[in-house]
């Protein structure tokens, strides 16, 4: 059976990805993936996803070298979310954070509750 025909995508042909620290259990990201995103994934042991702002598919770290290496990938209870636990090299966060929830709202305001790493 293929990997993927039990996986739900949406009108886009995209699936929501969460990637988890899979020592922490941290949330680091929220990306999407297409078909080929999650075929590339599963196949190379690295995160691969799809940039919905600029249309086309990415390595996580391709640039920077902040690869994520997957340690486990599960599918959720609807078929229509990703599950990624990763070891994340480097930051997850384009903004040099270790993952992208680094506001928190207090009182009605979004506060920075985490620095960028030096």
């Amino acid at each position: 059976m293929n990997p993927l025909d039990e996986l739900k995508f949406d009108a886009h042909g995209l699936i929501p990805a969460i990637a988890q620290d899979c020592e922490s259990g941290r949330v680091l990201m929220l990306a999407w993936m297409n078909e080929e995103a999650v075929r590339q994934s599963i196949e190379t042991g690295f995160a691969h996803y799809y940039s919905r702002s600029r249309a086309c598919q990415w390595k996580k770290g391709e640039s920077s070298g902040h690869v994520q290496k997957i340690v486990a990938m599960y599918l959720d209870c609807d078929g229509d979310t990703l599950l990624l636990q990763i070891e994340q090299t480097g930051p997850a966060c384009h903004t040099n954070r270790q993952a992208c929830f680094y506001r928190q709202n207090q009182r009605g305001e979004w506060i920075t509750i985490e620095e960028p790493l030096v």
